[in-house]
Formats: structure tokens, C-alpha cells, sequence
């Protein structure tokens, strides 16, 4: 077992104020695998002085510097590939591919990818009389989640520090440990001390004590709307800016044109990754009246494809969930879809056969969900699909818009532009078209109680600058 005592504080690895301590758990076995320090409220206000203190210094460091150091970054995670990778299957479970291609290569790339657009970005504009300056928002509190640990941290971090603010990160509690390899990265690349500082402890403690901390400009989380609630009214209190990045119930809209068989296949592919633990995966299928108990077998068969199993098998497709409340969570869910009275067409309740030892829930797929089902409404956030029926395209609309999220979506047609048009009346900040590609380029982010901003590229760069104008 790994056991650790720092926190990344001004530049060194500093001893917590208290003696508590965070266990971090295989999901597979159950295994205690290490232990971090569970950071205090005194520990987040040394952090947070050492930002403010290193704030003047770097926001006024030309962007080509900045740029120069988060290129740097990037090359020390890239030079982690394999730590990172084993890391996030081993906090996490996620099979050991998705963990180096998805887990690490995407937020390696990310992190390059400021680099490059500072070459390019305009801090200043000319708007009539005036010249418009756009500079750092000052201390940022980072708090991320555990589902995506790298590209969290990253998508908040390094555009923070593109634009010239300082950080301090809370990761998640279960999977501290890629928050700390990340810390030893930005040190290698050279950052200033105080520029980016690591608190590792938990939600209602150390994240807390960022929240409010009035030595925090802007707060950018990302997890649950019932936390991010709680942390936009904490953050009130001072009127600090928030980030928000929440859950989501995202629609898969299968029009009467589409390729059915590829529709469903990569529509069931997209929530069995990462177990079902993605804010945006595309858990309401939504097929036509004609086609649903077609689309209801190609569904069935493909679920049982993901077979849960041990993460380091380069054959496992479908790894545990994080945690035991998580388990239980999604079980509960799916007990409670049986209980209103969709049709279970895979998987269920019980425990994958012969994984009774560790997180793991079976690949689920609903059928005969009608919009008002709590499996059709709330976030589970594991492997379980539900799929609607509806006669019209304007009834399959209603059902799209018909939650309190709106953060991704999908929708499949023969011809795009009858899937684009679909799509621009969809409520919600992202949708892919016949299966389009994710792109760490565009920003990524949700309407309604999906949350509030935007993560990635120029617009997750925006999210950290505030705005003066010079009259002349």
C-alpha cells in the first residue's frame, strides 16, 4: 500500500495541519491500495494564500512563457503515460485501455492544446473608442470529480493557468492518486511555485473551505447538480463566479431514416464506457414506433457483448464501479425500474455472476420506459440504458427536452441535414450527429441544470478572464 503525507502547497510537498487520512480502494477487490492525507480547512488556506501570493507574478508572465510551460506539462504527462494509465485503472477501474487512450492520451493532448492556442489568442480588442482588455480572473478553486480524473483536472486547470490564474485542486476522494502524479508533472514543467497547489481531503471538509474561502475569485466544479447547487449558493455569499459542469440524462434520438443496427451499437457502446459513469452518455434511446422492438434486440445483443471483469484483462470491456455507494446507487435504480414496470431486457439488480467481490453491476437495458419513470428521468450513472418509444418526430423531441438536463445528446438520420435540424431544437449544449467524434477543441457544457459555463478550447480559456475596457 502507498502512503502518503503531502499536500503540493507553494511549490513543495508540505506536511497536512491534521492526522486524518482518505483510503483509496480498489473497486475490483475491494483492496485498500493507499492512503492520502484528508486535507482541513487550515490546509486550504495555506493554499490558497500561496496562490494569491503567486497570482500578480503570473498573470503578468507573457503568454508566450505561460505557453511554454504548459507545453512542457504536456510532455511530462505524456512521459507518465503508463503510471497514469495503471493509476486510474486501479482508483477507478476502468479497463487498462480506456484508461491510456481516453483516461490519459485525451487530457495529454487537451493540455497541448493551450499551449498552441496562446500562440494565437487575443487578450485585447479595439471596440469603438475603446480598447478591451481581457485578463485573469485572480485564485481559482478547482474541485473535480473522480468518473474522468485527468481530463477533469486538466480541462480546469491548465485553461486556468493559460490565462494567468493561480489554482488550487481538491480532487475527488477516491481517486486522489492521479491528482498527485498531475501535481508532480506541473512541478517537473518548471511552474512557479504557487501557481498550482494540491489539497486532497473531502467534498464537505477541504472542498468546503474552497468554496467559501474569500481568498477564491471564481469556483469551476464539476459533479452532482444536488452538490453544485450547494456550491453556487456557498460561493454567493461572497459573489465569487462559478464554473458548473453537473449530470445530465442524455437523449439518443434514433430518427425513422437512420441505420438502425449502427445507431444502437454505438449508442450502447457509448454508456457502457467507463461502466456507465459518464455526465454526458446517451442513457434514453429513443426509438420510432416502427422500429422498437427491432432496435429492443439489436440492444439486448449488444449489451451482452460487455461482460464485467477485471479491468487489467485486455479483455474486459466493462469494469466495476467506483465505489460500493456507487454500486448500490445504480442497483437501486435498477430495482426501482423493474418496480414501475419497464421490461427488463439485460442484465438487472443482482450481482455479474462470479463478481459478487467488488463494485460491479450487471449491463442493464430497459424497454417500454415511458418518460415519467424515475429510470427516465434521474441520473444513474452506471451501465443501464432505457429505451423510449415514440410515434412522431415532434413527440420525440418532447422526450428529449422533457428533463431538468441538457448537457449532450446524439441523433441519426440518413440524411445530416435532417439530423442537424433535429438537433438545433434539442436543449442541451452538445449533440453528436451519425456518431460524430468528440472533440477536445469545442465547449463542452450543459443547459439547465446542467450546469453553468463552458470547458475546453477558447471557450474554456473565456471562463477565466474578466473583462476592462479603456475609454480613450
Amino acid at each position: 500500500m502507498q502512503t502518503h503525507y503531502g499536500m503540493y502547497i507553494d511549490g513543495e510537498w508540505r506536511q497536512a495541519a491534521g492526522p486524518d487520512r482518505v483510503e483509496v480502494v480498489n473497486p475490483v477487490d475491494e483492496r485498500v491500495i493507499a492512503s492520502v492525507p484528508a486535507g482541513t480547512a487550515e490546509d486550504v488556506d495555506r493554499a490558497v494564500r500561496a496562490a494569491r501570493a503567486a497570482f500578480r507574478d503570473w498573470a503578468e508572465t507573457p503568454p508566450a512563457e505561460r505557453a511554454a510551460r504548459i507545453a512542457a506539462l504536456s510532455e511530462q504527462l505524456s512521459g507518465r503515460r503508463e503510471e497514469i494509465a495503471r493509476t486510474v485503472t486501479a482508483e477507478l477501474g476502468a479497463p487498462l485501455a480506456f484508461s491510456g487512450k481516453v483516461h490519459t492520451d485525451m487530457p495529454t493532448a487537451v493540455a497541448a492544446s493551450y499551449a498552441k492556442l496562446l500562440e494565437t489568442y487575443e487578450f485585447t480588442e479595439k471596440v469603438g473608442n475603446s480598447v478591451v482588455h481581457h485578463e485573469p480572473m485572480g485564485v481559482v478553486g478547482a474541485i473535480t470529480p473522480w468518473n474522468y480524473p485527468l481530463h477533469q483536472i486538466v480541462a480546469k486547470v491548465v485553461p486556468a493557468l493559460a490565462a494567468g490564474c493561480t489554482v488550487v485542486l481538491k480532487p475527488a476522494e477516491d481517486t486522489p492518486m492521479v491528482a498527485r502524479i498531475f501535481a508532480e508533472a506541473v512541478h517537473d514543467a518548471g511552474f512557479p511555485a504557487g501557481v498550482f497547489n494540491l489539497v486532497t481531503g473531502l467534498g464537505p471538509v477541504a472542498g468546503q473551505a474552497l468554496a467559501e474561502h474569500d481568498g477564491v475569485d471564481l469556483v469551476s466544479f464539476t459533479g452532482s447538480t444536488a452538490v453544485g447547487k450547494l456550491i453556487a449558493a456557498t460561493a454567493a455569499r461572497s459573489v465569487k463566479r462559478v464554473a458548473l459542469e453537473l449530470g445530465g440524462k442524455s437523449a439518443n434520438v434514433i430518427l425513422p431514416s437512420a441505420d438502425l443496427g449502427r445507431a444502437v451499437n454505438i449508442g450502447i457502446a457509448n454508456v457502457m464506457a467507463n461502466s456507465g459513469q459518464t455526465c454526458s452518455a446517451w442513457t434514453r434511446m429513443l426509438v420510432d414506433a416502427d422500429r422498437y422492438e427491432e432496435a429492443v434486440e439489436l440492444a439486448r445483443a449488444t449489451a451482452a457483448k460487455y461482460v464485467p471483469g477485471d479491468p487489467t484483462d485486455p479483455d474486459t470491456r466493462l469494469g466495476p464501479l467506483v465505489n460500493a455507494k456507487q454500486r448500490d446507487r445504480v442497483r437501486g435504480y435498477i430495482a426501482t425500474g423493474v418496480q414501475q414496470g419497464a421490461r427488463l431486457v439485460a442484465g438487472g439488480p443482482e450481482a455479474p455472476e462470479g463478481r459478487e467481490r467488488g463494485y460491479f453491476v450487471r449491463p442493464t437495458v430497459f424497454a417500454d420506459v415511458t418518460p415519467h419513470m424515475t429510470i427516465a428521468q434521474e441520473e444513474i450513472f452506471g451501465p443501464v440504458v432505457s429505451i423510449m418509444r415514440y410515434e412522431n418526430e415532434e413527440q420525440a423531441l418532447e422526450i428529449a427536452n422533457g428533463t431538468v438536463y441538457g448537457l449532450a445528446g446524439a441523433v441519426w438520420a440518413a440524411d445530416e441535414a435532417e439530423a442537424v435540424e433535429f438537433a438545433r431544437r434539442m436543449e442541451t449544449g452538445q449533440v453528436d450527429i451519425n456518431g460524430g467524434r468528440f472533440n477536445p477543441l469545442a465547449p463542452f457544457g450543459g443547459y439547465k441544470q446542467s450546469g453553468i459555463g463552458r470547458e475546453l478550447g477558447s471557450h474554456g480559456l473565456a471562463e477565466f478572464l474578466q473583462t476592462k475596457s479603456l475609454q480613450f
